[in-house]
């Protein structure tokens, strides 16, 4: 007559069922289980410790391991597989941090349901850049991208960091890039919407200026908050007249009305101007109109306060004669440093 162990068999709550296997003993059980030989033989009532037959159904009490202080990380319950190399890969954290935060673990021997403590790794030193959590998604390339800064800089600013194994809530410094050198222009901070075309009209500098002040930038995937040297375009030459700096409200018509010459001048005087574009700080030359002849007179340069009426007082001169010898003169809109010819009155006859 031979034994049937396979009857089911009740455990009280707090443990749970488990069919003897070949090889099995009590001991074997106890450091399996994380729990100690005498909680077995009491929870099996009857049972013959030296005499475990294949298929007999025992209980095996389940005994919770204390749960150690984590007050600088978090607890993690262990799983089916976890060892503690899998879990300082997943966590970022040594083993030895580990073992250290979990004082009495047997690192050979952790057992499914267990708590402990994962501690969380001191953040980098980053004194140039700034401090980043990783979240769900994130890869170094797309960090690279999103911060302008190479993979490689974040790496090193990263010493140890798996590029291929990123956990949610590590902290990483983002290095900051050192501006580009502007020697001949001036620093720019991206903006949401800024384009090098963008820029170059704005700052009245072409594309290319722009790209060839700074080496390496990618034309196509400008970063909010990145830093790049707009060049100052270098001011025309301006032989025959003088430099202006644009300000605000300026046109060319306006500045021909000021400065008594044509906008056609202007704009022949500043090869590849945009009439309809000028810039604040823009600089342009203003070209000075030739005085107009004058070989029966004198040159005048126009004062404030200067009218035709006073001007033909002053030197005895009708004002029509002046007209006469100033083609093309406005009468009404004289402009302080304009050259006219002031005729000489002819006294007997004039040929």
């Amino acid at each position: 007559m031979s034994n049937n162990y396979e009857i089911e068999q009740i455990c009280p709550p707090g443990s749970v069922q488990y069919t003897i296997r070949a090889g099995d003993t009590l001991f074997a059980l106890s450091q399996r289980f994380n729990v100690s030989v005498q909680a077995i033989i009491n929870a099996n009532p009857g049972i013959d410790p030296n005499n475990l037959q294949v298929g007999q159904i025992i209980c095996i009490p389940s005994v919770a391991p204390p749960v150690p202080p984590c007050p600088n990380g978090f607890l993690y319950t262990i799983r089916a597989g976890d060892t503690l190399f899998a879990l300082s890969q997943r966590f970022n954290v040594s083993v030895q941090a580990i073992i250290n935060a979990n004082p009495g673990i047997d690192p050979n021997n952790l057992q499914i349901g267990q708590v402990i403590c994962i501690p969380r790794m001191a953040p980098p030193p980053c004194p140039n850049g700034f401090l980043y959590t990783i979240r769900a998604g994130d890869t170094l390339f797309a960090l690279s991208q999103r911060f302008n800064v190479s993979v490689q800089a974040i790496i090193n600013a990263n010493p140890g960091i798996d590029p291929n194994n990123l956990q949610i809530g590590q902290v990483i410094c983002i290095p900051r890039m050192a501006p580009p050198p502007c020697p001949n222009g001036f620093l720019y901070t991206i903006r949401a919407g800024d384009t090098l075309f963008a820029l170059s009209q704005r700052f009245n500098v072409s594309v290319q200026a722009i790209i060839n002040a700074n080496p390496g930038i990618d034309p196509n995937n400008l970063q909010i908050g990145q830093v790049i040297c707009i060049p100052r375009m270098a001011p025309p030459p301006c032989p025959n007249g003088f430099l202006y700096t644009i300000r605000a409200g300026d046109t060319l018509f306006a500045l021909s009305q000021r400065f008594n010459v044509s906008v056609q001048a202007i704009i022949n005087a500043n090869p590849g101007i945009d009439p309809n574009n000028l810039q604040i700080g823009q600089v342009i030359c203003i070209p000075r109109m030739a005085p107009p002849p004058c070989p029966n007179g004198f040159l005048y340069t126009i004062r404030a306060g200067d009218t035709l009426f006073a001007l033909s007082q002053r030197f005895n001169v009708s004002v029509q004669a002046i007209i006469n010898a100033n083609p093309g003169i406005d009468p009404n809109n004289l402009q302080i440093g304009q050259v006219i010819c002031i005729p000489r009155r002819c006294v007997v006859v004039c040929f």
